[in-house]
């Protein structure tokens, strides 16, 4: 990318807690109210609020999403757009690579702007980012027309008490997460690469463990503190609100014997458990992006600057490989090498999954200890298609705050691919 037209992230990218989809594992979540255009919604307000850009100055939105499964859901990054208070003559535009959603939203951007078919040079910046509620509904097929009750059922809600005995509904989440292109659900996909790599179930309960261990000490050091923006909710039947502050899954309390007490969860005698896979929660995040000059011209200040973007496809049997591919493309497109690379923020879907990535890495000169230094899915949540946002922010955050100059941001998608970032802290500018 020529240096006049580097894509900064402005100072200001905010993400939200993540947050269980039950509470106490049998109440609703603390997000369960909320769709993902509210979570995209207060996200892309959040980030506006601390980003010291006029909002008129904003000429588009693209928000990444996974699943379209809420009532409001077909609106997408629409109604995170009107959510989030931006006039009507914005435009808003919804991208979907699964996992990867979060991350395409930011390649999508930059290309907008650096392509200039879509790019509104007097509203240079953008926002982008993702958001996911993983309140998925349960769905009840080929009704529609027939007779429920005393009427034919058309559109609108059912009342399950006048279904036929025996009706079948699928859970939308469980559905999501099975590919029938690889006649597997995603936890299997990893188990194979247990299989592949000689993965063992200590090595997973350790990297568990790390990861939930990691995710406290930086909670507890306030290192989340500048890129989380609160969120007030009222519970369910609570007479007081409650301002959720932190990411709500972190264990206050792991050991390697709890870690190890926990079953299988997919295959008998397999590796991956509650307690090494990623946790289903609710988030979002948003950044405002702009071309480094335009930055510049109107007084704001960059976070962090966008080197490259890869994304590769896999064999969808080890969909979690992805990353693998994926970032040796980015650095490449990047002009750098896996030895530069200060801070790694790798989404961990699985432990095997992300543990046969870092060994890979490894080879391609990334040091194992800079990989998820402050802990990540298994212990903060993977909200599908908000993720790649998220990690953005964390890994921008992290640059500025640690002084490093490189980070990288990667993550695997179902159905088989992977897509990376490269970010460089703007004060090592050459």
């Amino acid at each position: 990318m020529p240096k006049h037209e580097t894509i900064v992230i402005l100072e200001g990218a905010r993400r939200l807690p993540r947050a269980d989809i039950l509470h106490n594992r049998d109440e609703p979540g603390l997000f369960s109210r909320f769709t993902t255009t509210h979570l995209g919604g207060m996200a892309i307000e959040a980030a506006l609020a601390h980003t010291e850009v006029d909002r008129s100055l904003i000429g588009h939105v693209v928000m990444g999403m996974a699943q379209h499964a809420h009532r409001d859901a077909i609106y997408g990054a629409q109604g995170m757009r009107w959510r989030a208070g931006l006039p009507h003559d914005v435009p808003a535009l919804t991208v979907a690579r699964i996992c990867g959603s979060g991350a395409e939203a930011l390649a999508v951007g930059m290309e907008m702007i650096l392509a200039g078919l879509r790019h509104d040079e007097k509203r240079p910046f953008l926002v982008v980012g993702g958001a996911e509620s993983m309140q998925y509904p349960f769905c009840l097929y080929d009704y529609r027309g027939h007779k429920v009750g005393s009427a034919a059922q058309k559109y609108g809600p059912i009342d399950v008490s006048q279904l036929p005995r025996g009706t079948h509904v699928q859970d939308m989440l469980l559905c999501g997460l099975y590919d029938p292109s690889a006649q597997m659900a995603m936890a299997n996909t990893a188990e194979e690469l247990a299989r592949r790599y000689g993965i063992t179930r200590t090595e997973c309960d350790a990297f568990g463990l790390r990861s939930h261990v990691r995710a406290k000490a930086a909670r507890d050091m306030g290192l989340f503190d500048e890129e989380i923006e609160p969120v007030t909710v009222k519970r369910h039947g609570a007479s007081e609100p409650i301002k959720v502050m932190y990411d709500t899954h972190i264990l206050e309390n792991p050991s390697m014997e709890s870690m190890a007490r926990l079953p299988a969860a997919f295959e008998a005698g397999g590796v991956i458990t509650a307690g090494n896979a990623s946790a289903v929660v609710d988030g979002a995040a948003a950044l405002v992006i702009g071309k480094e000059r335009d930055a510049k011209a109107h007084g704001c200040k960059a976070l962090a600057r966008v080197l490259a973007v890869g994304v590769a496809g896999c064999d969808p049997k080890i969909m979690g490989w992805g990353p693998v591919p994926a970032t040796r493309d980015a650095l490449g497109r990047a002009g750098i090498t896996g030895g530069d690379i200060d801070i790694v923020e790798i989404n961990e879907a699985f432990a095997p999954q992300a543990l046969a990535c870092m060994r890979d890495f490894a080879e391609m000169g990334i040091d194992p200890a800079k990989v998820n230094t402050m802990g990540n899915a298994i212990a903060l949540g993977h909200p599908l298609g908000a993720t790649g946002a998220i990690l953005s922010v964390t890994c921008a955050y992290a640059l500025r705050r640690t002084g490093k100059r490189y980070g990288l941001v990667t993550m695997c998608i179902g159905g088989g691919q992977g897509i990376a970032v490269v970010l460089e802290n703007p004060s090592h500018a050459n």
